[in-house]
């Protein structure tokens, strides 16, 4: 479950977070608390990005969609209807 300051957060926004919380990982120095702290952190935000991307795919793909039909429906229509002798 979410809270609505994650749900708040745009896309570069969670991905600049996340990337803070893998490079202070990554450095090392902290406790175990903090670490695992920032740990779950890091997934909540992966989470909010993977959200993010996936309704920007969803967009896609119904937009290709849609232009596809509009494409196939305008094929149909410059076909001629058959020898007309």
């Amino acid at each position: 479950m979410t809270s609505k300051v994650e749900e708040a957060l745009g896309y570069e926004q969670a991905r600049d977070e996340l990337i803070e919380v893998v490079r202070r990982l990554e450095a090392g120095g902290t406790t175990l608390e903090e670490s695992l702290a920032l740990w779950e952190r890091g997934e909540e935000l992966a989470k909010v990005c993977r959200r993010w991307l996936e309704g920007a795919r969803a967009r896609l793909d119904a937009a290709l969609a849609e232009e596809a039909a509009a494409e196939e429906a305008g094929a149909a229509r410059a076909e001629p209807e058959g020898d007309l002798r």
